[in-house]
């Protein structure tokens, strides 16, 4: 089947949806948290509910474009505080799915994302990002981890809008430039395949949404060498600054809409 045909996606539709795919492969090696306008984009072109399980196999390419390029910095003892919170917020996060229809996943959406500009600026007046990572291991520290955690694994299972959560956890825990992009790598590339199965039993990946995301694949591989082209070229305080701007800016455009 004609990938252009499946949700009768239009020539501009799938320009729009190759744009924010390439926006894909730049967020996942320079700036975290930009892909939340792709998800903007693809809940725009696509059924909201339908849009999640398309953007999801996209999301993988760029993660593993994004581990092979900062494999050596991630910071193993703090995805494991985080993975056992995440793994519960999945399971939330896939119960609702099966009773929610696409009119209240796309609402939803909005609001995740509305609520992610709000912490963003809140956490970033707020966070302490003088404590290194190390030393983020206080009951204060595991407690923000395990709520951090669980909020991250339901936005990413319900609307693959966990970026914004886990972005201002990791820099509220003060992680520099290169640590926060291979934390946050190895974090969804092993989230994100571990959504799968349940993605597919509720039907929102099949034979017809990996067709398009195969097209879609194609334009990731760009913006990841744009990106870790970029990455370099971005101080730390800019870095912090584009995360924060770009997690708004995807939040406010899904809303608008």
């Amino acid at each position: 089947m004609n990938t252009m045909t499946l949700w009768h996606i239009s020539g501009w539709g799938f320009a729009a949806l190759a744009c924010a795919a390439l926006l894909v492969g730049f967020s996942k090696t320079a700036v975290s948290g930009a892909n939340t306008v792709s998800l903007a984009i693809f809940a725009a072109v696509l059924p909201a509910r339908a849009s999640t399980g398309v953007l999801l196999p996209v999301l993988i390419a760029g993660d593993v474009l994004a581990v092979l390029t900062y494999r050596r910095h991630a910071h193993w003892p703090t995805l494991w505080r985080l993975f056992p919170a995440v793994a519960a917020g999945v399971v939330v996060g896939t119960l609702f799915l099966v009773w929610a229809d696409d009119g209240i996943v796309r609402t939803s959406i909005g609001a995740i994302l509305l609520l992610m500009a709000g912490v963003t600026v809140w956490r970033r007046r707020t966070a302490d990002t003088g404590e290194a990572p190390d030393r983020v291991t206080s009951r204060a520290g595991r407690a923000k981890a395990r709520s951090y955690g669980v909020l991250g694994g339901f936005t990413t299972m319900v609307a693959n809008a966990g970026g914004p959560v886990m972005s201002m956890y990791l820099l509220s825990a003060g992680f520099r430039k290169l640590g926060f992009l291979g934390t946050s790598a190895f974090f969804f590339l092993i989230v994100n395949v571990s959504k799968v199965p349940f993605s597919a039993g509720l039907g929102l990946i099949d034979g017809r949404s990996l067709l398009l995301d195969a097209a879609l694949a194609v334009f990731v591989v760009p913006g990841a060498l744009f990106g870790k082209w970029a990455v370099n070229r971005i101080n730390q305080r800019l870095f912090e600054q584009l995360v924060i701007a770009a997690t708004v800016v995807g939040g406010v455009q899904l809303l608008l809409r």
